[in-house]
């Protein structure tokens, strides 16, 4: 795959209630490209949000389940998360404000 750019690799925010708990001590919960690097997530964060500091980057990989139609199989796509510690000096990332 071609390098990717700060723009490619945050794909969604994951709001569930563990991530929404969490926000409380600074730490927000993105799926990212499978393929980024942390270093390449905590660019991504600082430049899409202006004003936050990335104090760290926990990322989790999880494979694919194995589904069955039919007679066939199938496997579902690969997924990676990412989840960001800010500074406490740092600004809260709007996005997940109103929720």
């Amino acid at each position: 795959m071609a390098s990717l750019q700060y723009y490619d690799v945050i794909l969604k925010p994951v709001i569930t209630e563990s991530s929404m708990s969490a926000m409380s001590e600074n730490r927000y919960t993105f799926l990212v490209q499978t393929d980024a690097t942390k270093t390449q997530i905590k660019e991504a964060v600082q430049k899409m949000f202006p004003g936050t500091v990335v104090e760290s980057v926990n990322t989790q990989n999880h494979d694919g389940k194995t589904k069955r139609r039919g007679y066939t199989f199938g496997e579902t796509a690969k997924t990676k998360k990412a989840i960001v510690t800010l500074t406490k000096e740092s600004k809260p990332i709007e996005i997940f404000s109103g929720l």
